[in-house]
């Protein structure tokens, strides 16, 4: 045991190692297999994946991947830099005018990751003496982003517009004021109120942020996004998505009116001090944009397959919250229990993910299934029924 002071929370901290001990830690599952509907683990062989968040199944795509290889034999495996010295291929620019165009904004610009886009966009453009109001589910990276930007944080309970109003009545009205929030929320999968929070927007003088990381690919005309759901993308002024999920790659990027993304370019410090998005990443989600383009079938598959689990789930007596997507929570309730079951679940062929305090209430725990548009029902109803084994032998399901 090491003696430093500054070690104590790890020298103190025995929940993994308890978790090890006890057979039941669900983390960090190897795969060795491509990101599928089925995958191959390690540990326990092929099971099908109710785990991912490729929604709509891109990332094995041959196009997608023939995409990559082409342009690791152009450009190389990296960029060797930032976009802002000489990291910028002509690639990243074309994707940024095609997100750009996809979300209906001006301008876009591109990040490392999705938790940079968060995190470089919030912290550049909030400042002392604004305020950012966020939804009290907002992903970490929005958290974290608040917490950098040196503006007051005020949290507003979760989707509770006439909350955010009352809060929003307090702020000083020389203060510059952001309303952030996920469009659709990625533990409980319900959907942000984007029409009242614009409405509310307006009234008190608030810019709007759509962290769409879940949105994008999956929600509204062709997958542009949770703002195009509502028709409000003229009434969200930053809009921010991923690349890790509907679009088969690693990174993130922000769109905007065009002044905003070019401040953004020039100050943001995780574009700026970042090595750009490597030329296979960029070329993936570009072949991914155009299949979008070209496949709106895969999204209606993706909705068919939320709703024929949601009703199965139903029939079978499982609380699903009031998720309005292809994110599924399936309430357990401890986080030990919920850990047995997603072991149990692993060996009998179904990968879910477990959630668990802090990141839900305590005695909310939860297991967190997401759909991708290339599962098929036979996949589905195989994996309900391991359900409904595991949970009557915990003595959890009871009929409707």
């Amino acid at each position: 045991m090491r003696n430093l002071k500054i070690f104590r929370k790890i020298d103190d901290y025995d929940r993994v190692s308890l978790a090890r001990k006890n057979g039941i830690y669900p983390y960090f599952r190897e795969i060795m297999s491509e990101q599928d509907c089925e995958v191959m683990l390690r540990e326990s062989g092929r099971v099908i994946m109710l785990g991912s968040n490729s929604y709509l199944g891109l990332q094995s795509h041959p196009e997608v991947k023939e995409a990559a290889i082409k342009a690791i034999e152009k450009y190389g495996t990296g960029c060797a830099g930032s976009p802002f010295l000489n990291g910028t291929l002509d690639i990243h620019k074309e994707l940024e005018h095609e997100l750009a165009d996809f979300v209906g904004k001006e301008d876009a610009v591109l990040f490392a990751t999705g938790f940079m886009a968060n995190l470089g966009t919030i912290s550049t453009i909030v400042s002392r003496h604004d305020c950012i109001l966020m939804d009290k589910y907002d992903h970490a990276s929005l958290i974290d982003a608040a917490e950098l930007s040196y503006g007051k944080i005020v949290k507003f309970k979760h989707n509770d517009c006439r909350d955010l109003e009352a809060k929003l009545s307090y702020v000083d009205g020389k203060w510059g004021k952001l309303i952030a929030v996920e469009g659709v929320f990625s533990m409980d999968g319900d959907i942000a109120n984007l029409a009242e929070i614009t409405e509310i927007a307006e009234k008190y003088e608030c810019a709007v942020m759509v962290d769409d990381a879940h949105g994008i690919g999956v929600m509204g005309k062709s997958g542009r996004g949770t703002a195009d759901y509502f028709g409000l993308t003229d009434k969200v002024d930053i809009i921010m998505g991923t690349f890790s999920k509907s679009l088969a790659s690693i990174g993130g990027f922000v769109a905007s009116d065009a002044q905003t993304i070019d401040f953004l370019r020039h100050h943001s410090r995780s574009v700026i001090f970042s090595a750009s998005a490597t030329p296979a990443s960029t070329a993936s989600v570009l072949a991914s944009l155009k299949i979008i383009r070209r496949e709106p079938e895969r999204i209606e598959k993706l909705w068919e397959n939320t709703r024929y689990m949601k009703n199965k789930l139903k029939e079978a007596g499982f609380k699903t919250g009031k998720s309005e997507t292809p994110i599924i929570p399936i309430l357990v309730g401890e986080d030990e229990t919920t850990f047995v079951l997603c072991k149990n679940l692993e060996k009998d062929g179904v990968f879910v993910n477990p959630v668990i305090s802090p990141a839900v209430a305590k005695g909310s725990a939860l297991l967190r299934v997401s759909l991708m548009a290339t599962h098929t029902f036979d996949q589905i109803d195989f994996s309900i029924d391991m359900m409904k084994k595991n949970f009557n032998k915990m003595g959890l399901l009871h009929d409707n």
